[in-house]
């Protein structure tokens, strides 16, 4: 075949970014697009379509990923991703990859394979369940020396039984005091595994499952105020 007719490469590219508020921003999508803009570029390949998904860590349906990998089988093309790394503690994620049946690169580990990500795929899996004993054990521990968990005694409650303004924020605080407490080893064992910065405690949180007292998800915002109540706490311990 005539070199100059030859067809170039097709791809089709997949971007993911873990929160709807992340995927309103573009925080951390125009340097997933670039690595594979670049990518495209470096191999002389023409690409297809962009998919982006934007979703919670926790969530195992994937439409965006499914739609590209739909479209890579069609097309014969190879399904390319910015950061693999990224996604390596995503098990469900690592696993659909894996069964796809199509090819695909990662721009920041070119040399994996199916083999890769598989083993991947399980260690993330032992990772995970690793976590959910360590943090089921750290607050069975808390539970032992005392820790309430749990709001028995929240707002509602209180106002239901007619209790007053000040005996109602009391009790909320103490409510909350005691849920802070009660994540101090959670939080320690985070920071002793390198995630210290309020956005990387938020992520961690969630991966584990911990919600929020209010049964919530965790963001840098009430982190922050975690961290305030629990000083606060500590000091008021140290000065009783």
């Amino acid at each position: 075949m005539d070199k100059g007719l030859a067809s170039s490469p097709k791809l089709v590219a997949y971007a993911r970014v873990s929160t709807a508020r992340q995927g309103r921003s573009g925080l951390g999508l125009e340097a997933q697009r670039k690595a594979i803009e670049d990518y495209a570029k470096g191999q002389g390949a023409e690409l297809l379509a962009r998919f982006t998904e934007v979703e919670s860590g926790r969530k195992v349906d994937r439409p965006e990923l499914a739609r590209a990998i739909d479209l890579a089988r069609l097309t014969a093309a190879t399904l390319v991703i910015a950061k693999l790394d990224r996604l390596s503690r995503n098990a469900a994620f690592l696993l659909t990859l894996r069964d796809s049946g199509v090819r695909f690169v990662a721009c920041d580990m070119p040399q994996a394979n199916s083999l890769t990500v598989g083993i991947m795929a399980l260690v993330a899996e032992q990772e995970r369940e690793a976590i959910s004993r360590r943090t089921k054990e750290a607050l069975a521990a808390a539970k032992a020396r005392g820790v309430k968990l749990g709001n028995p005694n929240g707002a509602a409650a209180l106002r239901r039984a007619g209790k007053g303004g000040i005996a109602l924020r009391q009790t909320v605080t103490a409510n909350a005091d005691t849920f802070a407490r009660s994540l101090e080893p959670v939080l320690a064992e985070i920071r002793t595994e390198g995630h210290t910065t309020l956005r990387a405690i938020a992520t961690e949180l969630n991966r584990r499952g911990i919600q929020t007292r209010r049964g919530g998800r965790w963001y840098v915002a009430n982190v922050s105020n975690l961290l305030v109540r629990l000083q606060r706490v500590s000091t008021a311990t140290r000065r009783t």
